[in-house]
């Protein structure tokens, strides 16, 4: 029997997304399914990587924002497009536009990194404007919702579309493929849920014992809230550093395919998600953007049986380097080997010199120092960041800290002063 997921009018099904597959041939890149051997050895599964970092536009969302425009009538390419995009889906709609010879709108947050913004002017090779608006993508969703409205455009939806989420899915069908059978496991980010509901009724129909496993940054859980609530809504607070998957609401299509298939669903610190990050690029020489390391760094939390054969899906490169420098920030911190102490140092001659002879152990090294001397006063704060040379030295360092005739005071992690450091 054939599976077919639907809302209203609307329906994605498993021929719809191999008919995706024929429309994109020679336009997206069979990506690498690539042997981890570092994932495997942590999990004692087999761990796949689909490099979907490696595609013209550096991520999978060519596929969806393709599928969608090839199906376009003369007068409706004529109109023109628009789409709302945290970055990645901008530029699969940007290359697609500039093959087909579409003018198209690209509406996107002020968060978006400037690494993203120049690839999409630049894959859009003259056919595509660039509109920035809102902090976040869904008020960047919502003029461009407004603005194809207004002037006759058809909207490009980033997930919530049958064809985009047809397009999506042919990740699924590429993978088995490729693999030469089922994966056991198949990981898949999520942000909207496109790639996660194409991948889930491709499989449903012709792979069914396949676990799907959806993970998603803890900071914009936004499909597990939907799945609690029984219903997609708005997240109240939404972090946005993973902003290849930071939607604050998810679609209403994407969900109802969630809701009927049961993934299996994870939320990933931040973290984490930056630790992961750093192995990626360290040890497998993958420059991930954070939504791309979602899935690999779900395996922390999602432990797979030994043995079994696992895909994790780096859905994206466009990471900017200028934003290593946070992400090895929050890695240390995740790790528990970076600190924060606001220290009360003696305004006298030596204070330092204690502070370092009587806290410090060999291996840990001072990131960040911040002191103002104010002789009126018989003590004074200073900021001092410690990078730990192992995170399970740290109730020896807490316990050194009490003995010391300094006063420290620890900041914890959770603490909104925190902000200001990371």
């Amino acid at each position: 029997m054939s599976v077919m997921v639907s809302t209203g009018s609307t329906e994605v099904t498993a021929q719809l997304i191999e008919q995706a597959a024929e429309r994109l041939a020679g336009v997206v890149v069979e990506t690498p399914l690539q042997y981890n051997k570092r994932l495997s050895e942590a999990t004692g599964a087999q761990v796949w990587l689909k490099r979907e970092d490696l595609q013209p536009v550096r991520s999978y969302k060519l596929r969806g924002a393709y599928n969608l425009i090839a199906q376009l009538g003369q007068a409706e390419r004529a109109a023109g497009v628009a789409c709302a995009s945290a970055g990645n889906h901008g530029q699969g709609v940007a290359y697609a536009c500039a093959r087909l010879g579409i003018k198209a709108q690209i509406f996107v947050p002020s968060t978006t990194p400037r690494q993203k913004r120049q690839r999409m002017r630049q894959l859009g090779e003259g056919w595509a404007e660039l509109i920035v608006h809102g902090d976040t993508y869904d008020e960047a969703a919502e003029l461009a919702h407004r603005v194809a409205a207004a002037e006759g455009r058809t909207l490009v939806p980033a997930f919530d579309d049958a064809r985009t989420i047809a397009g999506q899915g042919t990740v699924a069908a590429e993978i088995v493929a490729q693999l030469g059978r089922a994966p056991d496991t198949l990981i898949v980010p999520v942000g909207g849920g496109g790639m996660i509901a194409g991948c889930m009724t491709w499989l449903a129909q012709w792979h069914p014992a396949t676990k799907v496993v959806g993970a998603e940054p803890s900071g914009a859980a936004s499909m597990t809230a939907a799945l609690e609530a029984g219903r997609p809504r708005d997240l109240p607070k939404l972090d946005t550093f993973v902003d290849g998957a930071a939607v604050r609401r998810v679609g209403d299509l994407t969900f109802s395919i969630v809701q009927r298939l049961k993934p299996h669903m994870f939320s990933v610190p931040e973290g984490r998600i930056c630790s992961e990050m750093l192995a990626l690029y360290q040890t497998d020489g993958v420059i991930a953007e954070p939504a791309g390391a979602l899935a690999t760094a779900a395996l922390g939390i999602y432990r797979p049986s030994a043995g079994r054969v696992v895909v994790a899906i780096v859905s994206g490169g466009n990471n900017d380097l200028s934003r290593y420098a946070e992400i090895e920030e929050r890695a240390l911190v995740y790790e528990g080997r970076k600190h924060y102490f606001l220290v009360n140092f003696p305004q006298e001659p030596g204070a330092l010199r204690r502070f370092l002879d009587e806290v410090l152990g060999p291996d840990d090294d001072i990131t960040l120092f911040e002191y103002v001397k104010r002789s009126n006063r018989e003590v004074g704060p200073a900021l001092v960041g410690i990078e730990l040379g192992d995170p399970d030295d740290l109730s020896w360092l807490l316990d050194k800290m009490q003995r010391s005739r300094i006063s420290v005071e620890r900041v914890p992690p959770d603490s909104p002063f925190y902000r200001f450091l990371v």
